[in-house]
């Protein structure tokens, strides 16, 4: 018979066996691109991290000096501070990120340099990850910082999976928290953004933090204070991190009013100095940069003017998210539904079916539930700081015209936990338990699945060696504008390999629409690939996008479908991918059937020979980045532009 007081033991041991395997899952593939910075943000994170320099200033005054100072991102400093790196110089920067993860990552890059070789090279250990981070290789500053910056990432999305537990644990039961982080940590989409290091995984951490500090607090007898404050803190440092996180003030605004009105304004003042210092003291220049002017707002036939550098970059990731300003890369949402989209891509990819139902059909069971108190105006429990934050952040970001997955992550760790509170709820208790362990167990092995992706080469990585074991120097070789220009320069014992010793011409097929999209255009990228020698589809970010909106794109559309068909002069001489594999089995995207286009005969050879699961679309940036269907097709019949254009249709 089971012995009660071995209880709180196995608990531990069974919470530290599942951080373990979210810290293994999250760090493994560390070097999954090769530090070749296929990502695009992080590319930019990354860059503009290695200008960041905590010393070199003259005084206090320049420190915090917004054109003088080099830890203000939004402006390139006047000097050079990196090797190997070219920045523009004194001049300003888009940065529409927080910046306290940037910060953490140069600050902690400064202090592995500042380890003595020896203890350096006894904390590498071997393993490519540690190598990756502690610098092994002598890489510059570049790769090294985004090493860094994506441990941070895997150590703080492994922290998220331990807050979950700990919130289960006080809301719900022991039972509900190792459940929910057990879902967390195998969950595909937070393993995957923990390989990145871009800022969502930062501030869902801290979101999570403040919403266990509200439960914390309220739950409190007295209501404790520091847990109040904690609460302000962890709010700053979220919105430090990613502005989305503002719709923390929701929840925060509910407990600091949750005891009543005795001692309100006490408890308004020190929560807003703790969320405000939080947030200063990690992102100073979003208060100090006044270097660029909003447009004006009229009162009263008086116009006011701002400026602030903070809030033009929020404005204008603003107009991005809600369609205001349409920019190719985010042309892969035009036709697709709010709420039903990222809801489809989370069930498909993010979390998987199993996981995926039952979380949103728990989120609308809890909702139910916790809601019916405020319909009879009755005081609510403390898990309504959940909803207060989730309903809010459901109907934004769900609302959006541009759905990247990476948006849903400060909510999927919620989603987890409802999922685990509903399994446990179930009757009768073993059914409840069945389903729970075949949620789990489902879970678990599309992670595995997923994680083993990381453990092959990079297909733009295989696609560039056969390009330089195959392409002479000096040939034309045609990439796609906005997407990954091949070959990408490798470094290897034998000898550095670089795209320079190629001609690369870009054909700009997602650039103008409508109108734009004309027999100019047509003629000169037909003009451009006829010239070249081979062209590299990296991804379907192209043609996924082109063929499926024939009204933007009337005849850059008709591209795709002619070429694949071979009617273009264009033979495929290499196919490339890697998918989630179980067993001998692949988990693959369907990049042709949503855009309408057949495969070429060669992807559809290509795919015959492996057992395979094709798994429907999937969103563009959860393939693109890590995983992406590469192709080489060769000019075999060289057809001039005037030639490949009679085939187009040109009203």
């Amino acid at each position: 018979m089971f012995d009660p007081h071995w209880r709180p033991l196995l608990e531990k041991i069974g919470m530290a066996a599942i951080c373990l395997l979210a810290l293994f899952w999250r760090l493994d593939g560390l070097d999954w691109d090769e530090f070749r910075h296929f990502h695009p943000d992080e590319r930019y994170i990354s860059w503009v991290a290695t200008s960041i320099e905590f010393t070199g200033h003259d005084s206090w005054a320049d420190v915090f000096s917004p054109r003088r100072s080099s830890w203000n991102p939004y402006y390139w400093p006047a000097a050079e501070t990196t090797r190997g790196i070219v920045v523009p110089f004194d001049r300003p920067r888009n940065f529409a990120y927080g910046h306290f993860p940037l910060y953490a990552a140069v600050a902690f890059t400064r202090l592995i340099e500042a380890l003595p070789d020896g203890l350096r090279a006894a904390l590498e250990g071997g393993w490519r990850p540690f190598a990756a981070v502690f610098n092994a290789r002598g890489a510059l500053e570049f790769d090294h910082l985004t090493a860094v910056g994506r441990a941070l990432a895997a150590l703080t999305d492994t922290g998220t999976v331990y807050l979950i537990y700990r919130l289960g644990r006080r809301l719900f039961s022991a039972a509900v928290g190792l459940l929910a982080s057990l879902f967390l940590a195998a969950s595909v989409m937070h393993i995957q953004l923990a390989h990145f290091f871009i800022f969502d995984t930062f501030a869902t951490f801290f979101v999570v933090l403040t919403l266990l500090a509200l439960v914390r607090y309220a739950g409190s007898s007295p209501h404790r204070l520091p847990w109040l404050i904690l609460a302000g803190a962890a709010a700053g440092l979220a919105v430090g991190s990613k502005f989305s996180a503002i719709l923390l003030a929701v929840p925060l605004l509910v407990g600091v009013f949750w005891p009543g009105r005795a001692g309100l304004w006490r408890r308004l003042l020190v929560t807003g100095v703790a969320a405000f210092l939080a947030f200063a003291l990690t992102n100073p220049f979003a208060l100090l940069d006044t270097g660029c002017p909003l447009p004006g707002v009229t009162i009263g036939g008086r116009t006011m003017t701002v400026s602030s550098c903070f809030w033009e970059n929020i404005g204008r990731e603003s107009q991005m998210v809600r369609g205001d300003a349409a920019f190719p890369f985010t042309r892969q949402y035009d036709g697709t539904r709010p709420f039903l989209y990222p809801i489809e891509m989370q069930l498909r990819w993010g979390m998987g079916w199993p996981l995926g139902l039952a979380a949103f059909l728990a989120f609308a069971a809890f909702s139910a539930k916790e809601l019916a108190p405020l319909i009879r105006r009755s005081r609510p429990r403390a898990a309504i700081f959940l909803l207060l934050w989730g309903i809010p952040f459901f109907i934004s970001t769900g609302s959006f015209a541009v759905k990247f997955m990476r948006y849903f992550q400060p909510l999927t760790p919620f989603l987890v936990l409802f999922a685990a509170w509903g399994l446990e709820r179930l009757r009768p208790r073993w059914l409840g338990r069945l389903l729970a362990g075949g949620v789990a167990a489902a879970t678990l092995l599309y992670a595995a699945s997923f994680t083993g992706l990381y453990r092959s080469p990079h297909p733009w990585v295989s696609a560039s060696e056969w390009i330089y074991a195959h392409a002479a120097p000096g040939q034309t070789i045609a990439v796609e504008l906005w997407d990954e220009p091949l070959p990408a320069s490798l470094e290897r014992p034998e000898g550095n390999l670089s795209r320079k010793a190629y001609e690369l011409i870009e054909l700009d097929w997602l650039s103008d629409t409508g109108g734009e999209d004309d027999a100019a255009k047509l003629a000169a990228n037909l003009n451009r690939l006829a010239a070249a020698d081979y062209l590299v589809v990296a991804s379907n970010r192209s043609y996924g996008v082109t063929t499926r909106l024939p009204e933007a794109y009337p005849l850059s559309g008709q591209f795709y479908p002619l070429f694949f068909a071979g009617r273009l002069g264009f033979a495929p001489v290499w196919i490339g991918d890697r998918n989630p594999r179980l067993a001998g089995w692949q988990l693959v995207a369907d990049t042709f059937g949503p855009a309408g286009l057949e495969p070429p005969p060669a992807v559809t050879a290509f795919f015959a020979g492996r057992p395979q699961l094709l798994a429907g679309r999937a969103d563009e940036s959860f393939t693109v980045y890590d995983h992406p269907l590469v192709m080489i097709w060769k000019n075999e019949e060289r057809l001039s532009g005037a030639e490949m254009m009679a085939a187009f249709h040109i009203p």
